[in-house]
């Protein structure tokens, strides 16, 4: 009977083991996917980017010792200085995803023009000029690794970096140079042995990675946005390499600036649609938003106080119009001071994410103020309401813009109240304020955008948005910008400040 209870308990055991491994499992508010599309452009900037930076790179002196037994000189000592790359042509690279790997560089039959100085000496003389250095036969390949540091920031590696150049042909300028000519082609393969060995892109490509690595690591991944909030937008994995494309998965999850912790509900897993028509495509979760709402209510950025001036300067009405409501508020309420209105959240805003609806619903409450000459404010009414609105969206530059217009509103009531017809008048009038006064606050707000993933100098173009079950869907191609007076800056959103700091988690229960 004994021995009968030990597969059952450990089938228990397995079974328990799975569900917590299940149970802990870290799904991504933000997807951001690179397709083949997006390779082959960056392949385009990159190679224009190495065009300049080529120029620009430091080449070592070539020297070496070399016998002409035709000549009969038992060696002749040579150097190659200021190595400078003139000219080059890579017609047959490529940029391919190798599945749970990275991305594999490849290109071969590149050619590349270099200018040099040099010096020979013999047992019986010596001589120094300028050549050129024709090189074809270039062939490059590499594999880059993406990984993820410890503080959330994707890493760069390169691996199986090999180059080869095949072919060099060399013209001498200067001093004898027309009887160096004649025999340069014997001179040619110990020059190309020597370039093998010693000038290589492999080292230099090595430093341009740890460039990339040590400058994106100095980066803070919480984002400031605005004085309420911050955004964490950490990878909280690996990035995923498939056949087809490579996945980041972000964090994306905003947090009161002051208390880092997470909200008390978890992002929902989301996949994003198999397609290959864009660039880039970026998925925003229900979470995101969900978030975003919770982060701004315990704030308490989602509150206003409306005075009587206020609310004029945003109705979109004349002041008789003005009158007339504010007449109406009165003759209710036999008002004859100055009054004001505060709105403000009672929860936090509840988003909902269904296909081609993007909704969001406020609950509230709106209190009317007076404040008496020589007195102190007096409320004079309370009553709780919901507002319903319609979410649109946009993209403006590198963000992500929202605006709200009003759908429903309604008044809630303390049971068995009934609803008569001041109620349903005054219902009216916040209605118009609420219209008309507090969403272009909040539109105004919620001009600055969220911001999306990416770097400086890439603006998005063609871009459309797509409202799927439990998460947007931005589609887009990229457009990179270059400039010769700026560099490449790695900062991954734009001037928004960066703030300092540990996150806390908030257990789950």
């Amino acid at each position: 009977m004994r021995t009968k209870q030990v597969p059952v308990l450990g089938a228990c055991f397995l079974l328990w083991s799975l569900y917590i491994a299940s149970s802990q499992t870290v799904y991504p508010g933000i997807k951001a996917r690179i397709t083949q599309r997006a390779l082959d452009y960056g392949l385009q900037v990159g190679m224009e980017i190495l065009e300049q930076l080529a120029k620009e790179i430091v080449i070592p002196d070539l020297n070496g010792s070399e016998s002409l037994k035709f000549l009969k000189i038992d060696y002749v000592k040579y150097n190659f200085s200021n190595i400078k790359i003139n000219a080059f042509s890579f017609p047959n690279t490529s940029l391919a995803f190798v599945p749970g790997v990275g991305i594999r560089a490849l290109s071969n039959h590149g050619t590349a023009n270099i200018s040099t100085n040099w010096d020979v000496k013999a047992p019986l003389f010596q001589d120094s000029g300028a050549a050129d250095l024709f090189l074809s036969g270039i062939y490059f390949t590499g594999i880059i690794v993406f990984t993820r540091n410890d503080f959330g920031h994707p890493a760069l590696e390169l691996q199986d970096c090999h180059v080869q150049v095949s072919h060099a042909r060399v013209s001498f300028s200067g001093g004898l140079s027309v009887l160096y000519n004649s025999f340069a082609e014997p001179m040619e393969k110990p020059i190309l042995k020597n370039l093998n060995e010693m000038v290589s892109l492999c080292p230099i490509a090595i430093s341009q990675v740890e460039e990339f690595n040590v400058n994106i690591s100095a980066l803070e991944v919480l984002t400031k946005i605005d004085n309420y909030t911050v955004l964490d937008c950490s990878l909280i994995s690996p990035p995923e390499v498939t056949e087809n494309h490579l996945d980041f998965h972000l964090k994306g999850a905003f947090y009161p600036l002051e208390s880092l912790v997470d909200p008390p509900f978890t992002p929902a897993p989301f996949e994003l649609p198999e397609s290959r028509d864009s660039m880039l495509y970026i998925g925003v979760s229900e979470y995101f938003f969900k978030s975003a709402s919770f982060a701004h209510f315990v704030s308490g950025a989602l509150g206003t106080v409306l005075s009587t001036r206020e609310i004029s300067n945003y109705f979109n009405q004349n002041a008789q119009g003005i009158g007339s409501v504010l007449s109406k508020i009165a003759e209710i309420y036999i008002l004859s001071q100055p009054f004001m209105l505060q709105i403000m959240a009672t929860g936090p805003p509840v988003v909902n994410l269904h296909p081609n609806n993007f909704s969001l619903e406020l609950p509230a409450a709106v209190i009317m103020l007076t404040q008496p000459e020589n007195s102190t404010i007096q409320p004079i009414v309370s009553m709780d309401f919901v507002a319903s609105t319609s979410v649109g969206l946009a993209i403006l530059g590198q963000k992500l813009i929202c605006s709200l217009s009003l759908n429903r509103f309604r008044l809630s009531l303390p049971e068995n109240s009934p609803r008569d017809i001041k109620v349903v008048r005054f219902e009216n009038i916040l209605s118009s304020i609420l219209h008309f006064g507090v969403l272009p606050l909040a539109n105004t707000k919620l001009q600055q955008g969220f911001p999306l993933p990416n770097p400086y100098n890439i603006s998005f173009v063609n871009s459309d948005i797509e409202v799927l079950e439990g998460f947007l869907l931005i589609s887009t191609d990229v457009a990179h910008e270059t400039s010769s007076k700026q560099q490449p800056n790695l900062h991954s959103w734009g001037h928004l400040n960066m703030v300092h700091g540990p996150r806390k988690k908030q257990p789950i229960h």
